[in-house]
């Protein structure tokens, strides 16, 4: 009993301390740094990205998150990446590794700090209640394709332990080629990425402690919040699959699936420690 309430009084100082850190420390970093990033994009400076990706570096270092990044994105076409989700963190890993924006959810635009870093990378929020939305979104999708920049969309729809991949959603694939032929390209590429929790404080993650981390259910973004602050170092591997080039004709089902089958064999490999599969390395 004693040592169950000391453990608790412990646990609630540690939450204290990083409280105070994130209020004192990382709240002034991403302010300083979102207020450079608006001044950027007012003046419409090609390395917009910069800015972003050392904003999710911040967080992803107070928050314990280290990374190893196999593959990468394909380059000489616009490119949308097909991800598994499994948290919210996956927002500062994938953006600190590489330049992109986001298909979000149009909620995550009222979540704190969270909402400035997606509005930071130019992210595109998607509001699922409205069919009528479906224009705007084909329009902001083609106007960021054109800019050079890859796109993620988390195609499950919404985000799961990280032991499994859900079925991908096909719609906003059709967005996509319908943004093709809004915009400039007549070609692109869909290319599969697994993201994957790994290790926890340096061992091997097991499925109790991914509740941890992974954001599902009716779970609270507080509760998440609190169990991510205290559980240690938390190790995550970013893997791009093969690209797949597509054009507005190819059957968006068909290559929604080819995707999903090329994230699910990597995110299995990922999580067992397997010799990665070579044939869908980007």
């Amino acid at each position: 009993m004693k040592w169950a309430q000391k453990n608790q009084k412990k646990s609630k100082t540690s939450m204290i301390l990083r409280t105070l850190v994130f209020i004192l420390v990382v709240v002034p970093i991403l302010i300083v740094l979102g207020i450079v990033q608006k001044i950027i994009l007012w003046l419409k400076f090609p390395f917009w990205h910069a800015v972003p990706m050392l904003a999710h570096k911040v967080v992803c270092t107070y928050l314990g998150i280290k990374i190893t990044q196999i593959g990468k994105p394909a380059k000489g076409k616009p490119t949308l990446l097909l991800s598994n989700h499994i948290s919210w963190m996956d927002i500062p890993a994938i953006g600190s590794a590489v330049p992109i924006s986001f298909v979000a959810k149009a909620e995550v635009g009222l979540w704190p700090v969270v909402r400035t870093l997606a509005r930071m990378q130019k992210t595109i929020f998607v509001d699922r209640t409205r069919k009528t939305d479906t224009g705007r979104v084909v329009a902001e999708m083609s106007a960021r394709l054109n800019e050079g920049r890859a796109v993620v969309l988390f195609a499950e729809g919404t985000s799961d332990i990280g032991s499994h991949v859900l079925p991908f959603r096909s719609a906003l694939v059709g967005a996509t080629q319908a943004a093709m032929k809004a915009g400039d390209a007549s070609e692109i590429y869909i290319q599969p990425m697994c993201i994957a929790y790994t290790q926890l404080n340096g061992l091997p993650i097991s499925r109790a402690e991914r509740t941890k981390i992974a954001w599902v259910g009716d779970m609270g973004l507080m509760d998440n919040m609190s169990d991510i602050l205290l559980s240690g170092s938390k190790s995550v591997s970013i893997m791009f699959g093969e690209p797949i080039l597509i054009d507005d004709s190819t059957d968006r089902k068909a290559i929604t699936r080819q995707a999903h089958a090329q994230v699910r064999d990597m995110l299995v490999s990922l999580n067992r420690g397997l010799p990665l599969p070579k044939a869908h390395l980007g």
